[in-house]
């Protein structure tokens, strides 16, 4: 099981990879795991697609990735986070998106982080699909993160408050 685990949730073109980029950069004993990534390798296995094509277009894919994700959740609610939560050392998940992964992350003692942007700012980043989804809405009425990061200007305020929030997370004792 992962050592230490930092999850990060938010809707598309929200800034959740980016924000575990700059993590990543300053957390440097961990590594970056995304539920999506288990989902795109299925999915391209299934269609024939390697995983850097689905992710330089993932719009064109995303609502196959989403109906994937569903479908396996169906058949097992914790498939993709149990593929997730078995490995070793210390993971950032970077694309929590409903309530059971995110209780079933809590139980393995999890620092969870939203990212916020308006729904003007994401649209500016990108085509926004399938808004409704339960992938897309069903955090919205979370309140308890521990870590809420706002993202609707500039990347250089952007990588403040994530330095700021991975310097905060070097100093606690969350994991003890």
């Amino acid at each position: 099981m992962a050592k230490k685990i930092i999850i990060i949730s938010g809707k598309q073109y929200s800034g959740k990879d980016t924000v575990a980029k700059i993590l990543l950069e300053n957390l440097t004993d961990f590594k970056r795991i995304g539920l999506g990534d288990a989902i795109k390798l299925e999915y391209g296995e299934t269609h024939g697609l390697t995983f850097e094509e689905i992710e330089k277009n993932k719009a064109q894919y995303r609502q196959g990735l989403i109906d994937l994700g569903n479908k396996r959740r169906s058949e097992d609610k914790d498939y993709w986070i149990k593929k997730v939560v078995s490995l070793d050392g210390n993971i950032i998940v970077p694309d929590v998106r409903v309530k059971r992964e995110l209780e079933i992350f809590k139980q393995a003692k999890a620092f969870t982080i939203r990212v916020e942007a308006s729904r003007e700012t994401r649209s500016s980043r990108g085509t926004l699909v399938g808004e409704t989804d339960v992938t897309e809405v069903d955090l919205d009425e979370i309140n308890d993160w521990d870590a809420v990061i706002e993202n609707n200007d500039t990347y250089e305020k952007l990588q403040a408050d994530s330095i700021k929030l991975a310097e905060k997370i070097k100093r606690i004792s969350f994991w003890n």
